[in-house]
C-alpha cells in the first residue's frame, strides 16, 4: 500500500491556499467504508478508482454527496422540506469544507410513454415558443405545440361576486397540440383478446387468463361475474352485442358486490391502466411476458407517430413543421435554427441554439428531440443531464459523476476529458467515479479504495497523483498499463445468423452475417447503429433475417436492476426458492415460513430487520429490530436447521460460503448450487447472499443480472456493454466468462467499446463511420489483427493504440 503525503499532493497543484481548500472527511462508515478519512482538493479534478464494489460511490455519493444535499435542503422552510426526499445524515464523524453538490449519475431517465429526450431537457418548450411566434398559420399558444397538453372546450353558467351578484354565460377553450388517437404516445396498441379470455367458457367457469386474476378476486373477476350487467353463466362467445361492449368497453360505473361498492369497468381500459401504463421493464417477467404476447404496439396512424395534432403539424416555419424539427438529428437541427434570422426572437433562438449546439459538443447530436427518454442507454441518460450545466454560470459547485465514459467509443472519451476539465477550470470540484485509464490519467488527484470488494474493500489504498497511482502496489495501479494482446489463432465459426435489409433507426439496409460458435463483438462510436443492429434483429427474434432465432437468443442489456431495501441477490436470482424448499423439506413445514416477506416474517419488523420511524419533513429513523435483532425471521423459524444452519445464517453466508454448503453433505442443493456457481462465476463470491440490493455497486449489479441470465437456456447470448461498471481487474474474469461460454458450444454477440473485449473477439463488425445518419453503415467485418492491419476506421485506430506492441 502506497500513500504520498499531503505536501506532496497540494503541492502539485495549482491554486490551493489554506484549510479552506480542502473537503475533509473523517471516519466515514457508509455500506462497507471502514472508518475512511479522506481530504479532497477543491477545485481539482479527482477520481476515484478501485474494484467494482470497492466503496468508492460510497464515499463519493454516499457521504459525500448526500451530506452536500442534506444540508442544502434543510435551508429551506420545514414546509417546503416536507415535499422533498428526507435524507438521513451519512454515517460518517466529521464532514468539513463541503460545497453545493451537483449530481449527474447513471440512473435511467424515467421510462414515461410521454417523455421524450426534447422534453427532458427544455428544448422542446424552446421550439414550442419558437413556432407559436414564428409559424404560418398562427394556430395559438406554444400550448397548441405540445403532444401532452389536450385540446379542451367548455361553456357554461358563472356566478360574478361583484357588487350585485349575476349569472352570466362563459365559454372556455384551451387548443393543446396532443393527437387524439394515441394521446401523445405516438402508438397505439392492439390487445389480443384471445390472450385476455378464453370465450367457449362463462365467466363462472373462469373464463380469464390474465397473469394474477385469481376466480376468488373482487376487485378483478367477481366484480364482472357478479356486478349484473352480465350473465356470469353465459360463455362469453354468446354475449350480446350490448353485453360484448359492457363487458369490454363500459365506462366505470358503480356497482355492488355482496353489500360492497365496487367500480365496474370495461376489460379493455383496464387491461390498459394495469399493464400498459407501467414501464415494461420493470413488470415481473412473467406480467411482462403475457404484456408481449398480449398487445402489440404500432405507429400511431393518425399522427404517423409525431404524437401531434393535425393542426399542430399544419403551421410551419420555412416549410418545417415542430414535428419535422423534433424528427431532425439534433445536429442538422441546429444549424437550422442558425439559419432563422428573426431579430424578434433574438433571445430565443440564441438559448435554443446554445442547447442544441452542446448536445453535440457532448456527443449526442445524433439523437432526435422525439427520441422517448426511456430508451436512452445510461451513458445517454448522464451526458443529456450533463447538457444543463455546461453553460452554467455557477462556480465553486461540486460536480459528482458517475462513470461519465459509459457508453462511449474510445473516441469519444477526449471529448468527454475536455467537457469535465472544462468544469474544472471554471472553478468547481469535479469528483469522477471512473474505470477507464483514459480519464483517470487527467486527474489532478486520485483516490484509490480497496483493495479488493465488499467486506475485502472499504480502505483507502492510496492518495495522491497520477505518477505516484501507477508508481504504486494496489490493483489499479498495477493495471492501469495494461494492454491487450491479439489472439494469435481464432475460433472458426459454426454458421451464421444472415440479417438481410436491417433498417431499424438509423441503419442503411444493413445485410450482415454474424459468425455462430465464436465471439463475435460488435463495435463502433455512440449513435453509429450497433443496437439497432444486434436487438432489433437478433434480441427480440424479429429483425429482417432473423429467422426462428428469437427463442433460442438470451439477451442481456443496459436495463437497471429494479429492487427495494427487500429484495437481495437471493431474491432476485432465484436462489431463495429452493433454499426455501431445502429447508421445509428437512424440518417438515411450510417453504413459506423461510421468506422473511412471507408467513416466516418478524411480526415487528414484518420481515424488514429494521423498524423505520418516520418524521414527516425530516429523515426517518431505522433501528435495529428489537424482537429478531435484524434476522428478520421469528424466533420459531430459527429453530429449524438445515446442515446445522438457519435460515438467517445461511443468508449471510457469501455467496462462496454458500456454494461450498450446498454443494455437499447434508445441506447439499443441486439446484441452489447451480446458481452460486454462476454468481461466483461471474467474480461476486465475496456478495452475501442476503444483502439488500440497494447497497450494491453499478458493476455487482451489472454482473448479477449476467448471473440470473446465464442461467437461462440459449444457444445465442447477446450481452450490451457488459463492462460497465468494471474494473480493469474485473474485466479480465469478464473475458474468462465469455470464453467459457464459448467453448460450452454457445454463441457470444458483445456490443462493446473496451478495446480489450475487442482484441479478445474471434470477430468484429464495426459500424460507422460516424453517427446519427453519418453512420448505420457496417465498415469492416474480420478479425481484430485485421482491423488492426486495416487501420481505415476509427475503431482500428484505437485498437492499434491500445494493444501491446
Amino acid at each position: 500500500m502506497r500513500k504520498t503525503t499531503r505536501t506532496d499532493t497540494r503541492a502539485s497543484a495549482p491554486g490551493t491556499a489554506g484549510s479552506h481548500d480542502l473537503i475533509r472527511v473523517h471516519g466515514a462508515r457508509v455500506n462497507n467504508l471502514k472508518d475512511v478519512s479522506v481530504e479532497i482538493p477543491k477545485r481539482q479534478l479527482t477520481v476515484f478508482t478501485g474494484v467494482s464494489g470497492s466503496g468508492k460511490s460510497s464515499l463519493v455519493f454516499g457521504t459525500v454527496a448526500a451530506e452536500s444535499q442534506r444540508l442544502i435542503n434543510e435551508t429551506y422552510s420545514a414546509f417546503v422540506q416536507g415535499f422533498m426526499p428526507a435524507l438521513a445524515r451519512p454515517e460518517v464523524d466529521v464532514l468539513e469544507g463541503l460545497t453545493t453538490a451537483i449530481i449527474v449519475d447513471q440512473q435511467r431517465m424515467g421510462a414515461d410513454p410521454r417523455s421524450t429526450v426534447g422534453t427532458a431537457t427544455d428544448a422542446n418548450a424552446m421550439l414550442r415558443i419558437l413556432f407559436s411566434r414564428l409559424g404560418q398559420p398562427h394556430i395559438g399558444s406554444p400550448a397548441a405545440f405540445a403532444f401532452n397538453v389536450a385540446s379542451v372546450r367548455a361553456s357554461g353558467a358563472i356566478t360574478v361576486e361583484r357588487g350585485a351578484r349575476k349569472t352570466v354565460k362563459a365559454t372556455f377553450s384551451r387548443t393543446g397540440g396532443m393527437c387524439t388517437r394515441c394521446e401523445g404516445r405516438g402508438s397505439v396498441s392492439d390487445i389480443d383478446l384471445s390472450q385476455l379470455y378464453d370465450d367457449s367458457k362463462s365467466l363462472a367457469e373462469g373464463a380469464f387468463t390474465i397473469p394474477g386474476w385469481k376466480s376468488d378476486s373482487f376487485f378483478t373477476v367477481r366484480v364482472y361475474a357478479e356486478s349484473g350487467l352480465l350473465d356470469p353463466h353465459k360463455p362469453i362467445a354468446r354475449f350480446t352485442k350490448k353485453e360484448m361492449q359492457d363487458f369490454l368497453y363500459r365506462e366505470p360505473t358503480k356497482v355492488k358486490v355482496e353489500g360492497v361498492n365496487l367500480t365496474f369497468e370495461g376489460l379493455i381500459p383496464k387491461i390498459q391502466k394495469s399493464f400498459l401504463s407501467k414501464d415494461r421493464e420493470a413488470m415481473q417477467p412473467h406480467i411482462r411476458e403475457f404484456v408481449d404476447r398480449a398487445v402489440t404496439f404500432t405507429t400511431c396512424p393518425e399522427c404517423d407517430g409525431t404524437r401531434l395534432s393535425e393542426e399542430a403539424r399544419s403551421s410551419k416555419i420555412k416549410g418545417i413543421s415542430i414535428a419535422d424539427a423534433c424528427a431532425m438529428q439534433i445536429s442538422d437541427l441546429a444549424d437550422w435554427v442558425r439559419e432563422l434570422d428573426e431579430p424578434s426572437v433574438g433571445p430565443l433562438l440564441d438559448s435554443l441554439g446554445g442547447t442544441l449546439d452542446s448536445f453535440v459538443e457532448i456527443g449526442l447530436g445524433y439523437l432526435g428531440l422525439d427520441r422517448a427518454s426511456g430508451t436512452l442507454s445510461g451513458g445517454e441518460a448522464q451526458r443529456v443531464k450533463m447538457i444543463r450545466h455546461l453553460g452554467s454560470s455557477l462556480t465553486d459547485v461540486t460536480y459528482v459523476f458517475d462513470e461519465p465514459t459509459v457508453g462511449l467509443h474510445p473516441h469519444d472519451i477526449q471529448r468527454m476529458n475536455n467537457l469535465l476539465l472544462r468544469l474544472r477550470d471554471k472553478g468547481n470540484t469535479v469528483l469522477v467515479v471512473e474505470h477507464k485509464p483514459e480519464t483517470i490519467a487527467i486527474a489532478d488527484h486520485v483516490v484509490d479504495l480497496g483493495p479488493g470488494a465488499g467486506s475485502e474493500g472499504g480502505t483507502v489504498c492510496f492518495e495522491g497523483t497520477v505518477e505516484g497511482l501507477r508508481a504504486g502496489d494496489t490493483i489499479t495501479g498495477r493495471h492501469f498499463g495494461d494492454r491487450a494482446v491479439l489472439k494469435e489463432t481464432v475460433r472458426k465459426p459454426t454458421g451464421a445468423l444472415k440479417i438481410r435489409g436491417a433498417t431499424t433507426h438509423n441503419l442503411r439496409d444493413v445485410d450482415v452475417d454474424i459468425p455462430l460458435g465464436v465471439l463475435t463483438v460488435v463495435t463502433g462510436v455512440a449513435g453509429s447503429g450497433k443496437s439497432s443492429l444486434v436487438h432489433g434483429s437478433l434480441g427480440k427474434g424479429k429483425g429482417a433475417g432473423a429467422g426462428d432465432v428469437g427463442a433460442d437468443v438470451v439477451a442481456i442489456g443496459q436495463g437497471a436492476i429494479r429492487g427495494s431495501r427487500r429484495s437481495n441477490p437471493a431474491t432476485y436470482t432465484g436462489l431463495l426458492d429452493p433454499i426455501r424448499k431445502a429447508f421445509a423439506k428437512a424440518n417438515g413445514v411450510k417453504p413459506a415460513l423461510f421468506s422473511p416477506n412471507s408467513e416466516g416474517a418478524c411480526p415487528n419488523c414484518n420481515g424488514a430487520g429494521v423498524v423505520y420511524t418516520d418524521l414527516a419533513m425530516m429523515a426517518g429513523v431505522a433501528t435495529v429490530c428489537e424482537e429478531c435483532e435484524g434476522k428478520r425471521f421469528q424466533a420459531s423459524v430459527l429453530e429449524h436447521h438445515l446442515g446445522g444452519r438457519d435460515i438467517s445464517e445461511v443468508l449471510a453466508m457469501s455467496v462462496a460460503q454458500a456454494e461450498e454448503f450446498f454443494g455437499a453433505g447434508e445441506a447439499a442443493t443441486p439446484a441452489a448450487h447451480r446458481v452460486l456457481a454462476r454468481l461466483a462465476d461471474v467474480g461476486l463470491g465475496y456478495l452475501t447472499i442476503g444483502q439488500p440490493l440497494t447497497t450494491l455497486s453499478g458493476g455487482e449489479r451489472q454482473r448479477l443480472k449476467l448471473a440470473t441470465h446465464l442461467g437461462e437456456r440459449g444457444g445465442v447470448y447477446v450481452l450490451d456493454e457488459p463492462t460497465s461498471g468494471l474494473h480493469l481487474a474485473d474485466v479480465e474474469q469478464l473475458l474468462g466468462l465469455l470464453d467459457r461460454l464459448v467453448d460450452s458450444g454457445k454463441s457470444v454477440i458483445v456490443i462493446e467499446h473496451h478495446q480489450a473485449v475487442m482484441a479478445h473477439a474471434d470477430w468484429i463488425i464495426d459500424l460507422g463511420p460516424g453517427a446519427g445518419h453519418d453512420g448505420g453503415r457496417v465498415v469492416f467485418e474480420g478479425t481484430p489483427a485485421d482491423l488492426v492491419a486495416d487501420g481505415s476506421t476509427l475503431t482500428g485506430e484505437h485498437l492499434a493504440a491500445y494493444i501491446a506492441t
